[in-house]
């Protein structure tokens, strides 16, 4: 199994347009530290590629990948669809982009898909331009592709829907899922949870059973958010579980056979720093932070 990571960023960015944040600036006077939103792509087959959630820097994303790249046609692309883990806006706002595909497949879980097409309109917004065939994300392991090998389910860790869609529907815990992708030749598994919220037990059983772990890495601390001014609640109670302390998940994840790397680092996250003292911190953890470019084979 192949995948490219194509950005590490949490919703904004680094730098977000509109921060002055030490990350930011930071981000800004040295231009290696700059993140994109965080996505990932998987190879499905030989020349077939799937999204993992659709950023706002898609484009610059596929540009970026020889893989994903055009070709040989003229317009002829190896981007087969997308596979959403929850419904934010950073995650999304990237299918408008792919308005001059001649069709493409997105998987979704039912209230992400109905949060799309009802709230954002997305289907009335797309069907003068393309052709969507939307694929129902679950719990149960299916074939992404009928002509690949790689296995996807949904583990759901959060019933958290956006803003734009609060009071949407029933209160469904698949409103936020992680991804486990397995290749079925091999047996071989990656975790893909770039939202977390609760640490549930069927998450603990997909982390233990998992070669590859990529994890919410929004914030280092729960105190992180009202520490930097950017938000009155912690980082649990905006969704995401933090790094460090008491109920981080760092400690959850030392000593796991998994290799295990964080992503989605808001742009406060002292680990956009690469000189801040927590990467020593996580190395002596036996864990790491996913950059943007980094390549995965199992």
């Amino acid at each position: 199994m192949l995948l490219q990571v194509l950005g590490t960023a949490a919703g904004g960015g680094l730098p977000q347009w509109n921060c002055a944040c030490p990350g930011c600036d930071g981000a800004r006077a040295h231009p290696q530290r700059r993140r994109r939103h965080a996505s990932l792509a998987l190879r499905a087959d030989e020349g077939r590629w799937y999204l993992v959630n659709a950023s706002p820097d898609i484009g610059d994303q596929i540009e970026d990948s020889h893989a994903l790249r055009p070709g040989p046609g003229p317009r002829e692309s190896p981007v087969a669809g997308m596979i959403l883990t929850d419904a934010e806006l950073d995650h999304i706002l990237g299918i408008a982009r792919l308005r001059e595909a001649d069709g493409f497949d997105i998987l979704a879980t039912r209230p992400v898909r109905d949060a799309l097409l009802d709230r954002l309109r997305l289907g009335d917004v797309l069907a003068p331009y393309t052709r969507i065939e939307w694929r129902e994300l679950g719990r149960d392991a299916e074939l992404l592709d009928k002509r690949g090998s790689v296995e996807i389910a949904a583990v759901p860790v959060s019933a958290k829907r956006p803003r734009y869609a609060a009071g949407a529907g029933e209160d469904e815990g698949t409103w936020v899922v992680a991804l486990r992708l397995c290749e079925t030749t091999t047996g071989r598994s990656l975790l893909y949870a770039p939202a977390l919220a609760h640490w549930t037990d069927a998450f603990q059983q997909a982390v233990e059973e998992a070669d590859c772990v990529l994890l919410d890495g929004t914030f280092w601390d729960d105190e992180e958010p009202q520490r930097t001014g950017i938000s009155a609640r912690t980082a649990t109670g905006m969704g995401h579980l933090p790094i460090d302390g008491p109920n981080g998940t760092a400690r959850r994840l030392t000593g796991l056979r998994a290799r295990c790397l964080y992503t989605h680092l808001n742009n406060t996250n002292p680990l956009a720093d690469p000189d801040a003292h927590q990467h020593a911190l996580l190395g002596e953890w036996g864990l790491e932070v996913a950059a943007d470019r980094m390549v995965i084979e199992l």
